[in-house]
């Protein structure tokens, strides 16, 4: 048996075992504000779907001298082409939810992302990460704002910072409407309910605390209420990330500068002349625009075109292994996964981002054996092109 199968429970192989034990564990109104996509959700199901077309071929007779993950990213080895993407209000789906993932990342040398709208600060996840992480920017309305939370990320020596451009307006997501979730959810009565079933989850909540957005709170009044809190979301954060917003970025920040949600030329030519670092093909999960691509579409187009010019990366859709092999094929650098992580921590708590990390690796192993593919950037040799 490989030894990586030892490290993680057998119950829960793959990621569609973890997201069933979730379901299980955690409130409705949780579980949908972690699944649902905007409108119809089909793009939410094309990002998956999109993956299992792209074929990869086996090679069983050339020799092969074992696997190496290890990937060199912008000045770091990370010990496996994957990291953790952000999410926000984490801390909704299982408490701690962020320190538990950050505590794995660390532990097994790959990027933890936090978000802007997280429920663990800054200063709590540069303390449990020694400051090997990364902040994606949800870009406020006021610069002042911005202005501090960069000034906040560079006193902790944030290495990565990763502006989030697809959201100029939320998406609808009816899932939440139906359910009548907020930002933060509300406890109405029938919330209430719904936490009242999931035993686990309400008590390590009430031993917890209440989640709140950790790095926001300095800006938030003392006394906001719930809806106040929503409004004070749709007030600060909405609005187009346009170049001037990340040029004026870009001519501060002197760390990796990474761009999220580019999926076409033109806007990754724009990054190319911003002087950005990295860009992430993304569509946001599936949870802004129903009408778009999936993500693995458009980065076979920009990898090729961009590829000596630009680190590119990928997420939305990924779900395993072979997933992580097939956009490694397509020539993304990168891969990075959010619902699999909350799944994990959903289902198992603080065995779950162990767990989740510990079965990528094991699935990934297992695929670069199959292809003989001793490293990673070996993957677009075994392409198969139609």
């Amino acid at each position: 048996m490989n030894a990586d199968l030892l490290r993680y429970d057998s119950r829960y192989p793959s990621v569609q075992d973890l997201k069933r034990k979730a379901k299980q564990r955690i409130p409705k109104f949780a579980f949908d504000y972690l699944e649902g996509g905007c409108n119809d959700e089909l793009n939410l199901w094309r990002n998956e779907a999109d993956f299992r077309d792209i074929q990869l071929m086996p090679r069983y007779l050339k020799k092969h001298h074992g696997v190496d993950m290890r990937t060199e990213l912008f000045g770091h080895v990370y010990d496996a082409p994957f990291g953790i993407s952000p999410i926000g209000l984490q801390g909704l789906m299982w408490p701690n939810a962020p320190e538990i993932l950050a505590r794995a990342a660390i532990k097994h040398n790959i990027p933890y992302t936090l978000s802007t709208v997280s429920t663990s600060s800054i200063e709590r996840i540069a303390e449990l990460t020694a400051s090997q992480f990364w902040f994606q920017l949800y870009h406020p309305t006021d610069d002042k704002l911005r202005d501090d939370l960069l000034r906040r990320l560079e006193a902790v020596g944030c290495p990565v910072l990763v502006v989030l451009v697809d959201v100029p307006s939320f998406g609808l997501r009816y899932r939440e409407i139906k359910a009548g979730l907020s930002m933060p959810p509300r406890m109405n009565v029938r919330n209430f309910v719904q936490a009242a079933v999931r035993p686990a989850w309400a008590l390590e909540t009430l031993r917890v605390g209440i989640p709140e957005f950790a790095t926001l709170k300095p800006y938030m009044g003392k006394d906001l209420n719930l809806s106040q809190l929503g409004k004070f979301m749709n007030a600060t954060f909405t609005g187009r990330v346009d170049s001037d917003k990340v040029k004026a970025i870009r001519d501060r920040w002197k760390g990796k500068l990474v761009i999220k949600g580019v999926v076409c030329d033109e806007d990754m030519e724009e990054s190319i002349r911003l002087g950005a670092d990295g860009v992430i093909v993304s569509n946001h999960g599936g949870r802004q625009i129903d009408a778009g691509e999936s993500t693995i579409k458009p980065l076979r187009g920009l990898t090729d075109k961009y590829a000596d010019k630009m680190t590119i990366m990928i997420d939305s859709g990924l779900r395993s292994g072979p997933d992580i092999g097939r956009s490694l094929a397509c020539g993304a650098n990168f891969t990075f996964m959010g619902r699999p992580f909350m799944y994990g921590v959903a289902a198992l708590g603080q065995r779950g981002g162990d767990h989740t990390i510990a079965m990528f690796k094991a699935q990934l192993k297992q695929v670069m054996e199959q292809v003989c593919c001793e490293n990673v950037v070996d993957f677009p040799s075994v392409l198969v092109t139609k």
